[in-house]
């Protein structure tokens, strides 16, 4: 049997409980929190990753893995460097899209919305968490350029600790965070026979109240 075909032919049963309008939060930030720690419980890899996917300047769609590190009523937010790639295309369109994916327990959320950095007080205050190493590799890499081997990042981040050495590290200016705005949340959970729950959240106000559907899987 080649790849192609025993990629055709895998097949997964999802034997788990549903999920319905009646038995949500009406608030989806509530309602992911609620997922969020219940993927927590059950043992998931990094259940705070999720897929950032951006448009970039040749209208390609571009997505990778972050970290979220804040969900509020305000929505979530998570840091990276402003000069990347990913926060210049954060910039230019103004919207993003968010996927959290929790595979132990064939459920996945997607999240559509706003962005705009954070306050920098904000970002001071996370950066200020990081590990020691994790603040040095952020003065040490221009994010998404090209350099010319490992040799060459290791040299810096080496360069770097010894040009700070036992003192405090701050925040660098192009280092910081954003806040993605939600507009539109789904809600999947897999079902047998691939009758899937999709609950939809909707708002027109700017979260201020949200409309909840199902979707035909």
């Amino acid at each position: 049997m080649n790849d192609a075909d025993d990629l055709a032919s895998r097949r997964f049963e999802y034997e788990t409980l549903g999920l319905d309008v009646a038995d949500v939060a009406a608030d989806p930030v509530a309602q992911w929190r609620l997922w969020y720690d219940e993927a927590i419980s059950a043992g998931c890899t990094e259940p705070n990753a999720f897929v950032l996917a951006t448009i970039d300047d040749q209208q390609w769609p571009q997505a990778r893995y972050l970290l979220v590190r804040g969900a509020d009523s305000r929505g979530f937010s998570f840091f990276t460097n402003y000069e990347s790639a990913k926060s210049q295309q954060l910039a230019v369109c103004g919207r993003a899209s968010m996927l959290f994916t929790w595979l132990q327990l064939h459920r996945q959320v997607r999240v559509l919305g706003d962005v705009q950095r954070l306050p920098e007080p904000e970002s001071d205050a996370y950066f200020a968490t990081r590990p020691r190493g994790s603040q040095i590799g952020a003065w040490s890499s221009p994010q998404s350029q090209p350099i010319p081997d490992r040799g060459w990042l290791e040299a810096r981040f080496q360069q770097m600790a010894e040009t700070f050495g036992d003192e405090a590290i701050v925040r660098p200016a192009f280092w910081g965070g954003w806040l993605l705005r939600p507009r539109l949340f789904e809600f999947w959970q897999g079902r047998p026979s691939r009758l899937h729950d999709r609950i939809a959240y909707s708002t027109d106000d700017d979260g201020a109240s949200w409309q909840i559907s199902r979707l035909a899987p």
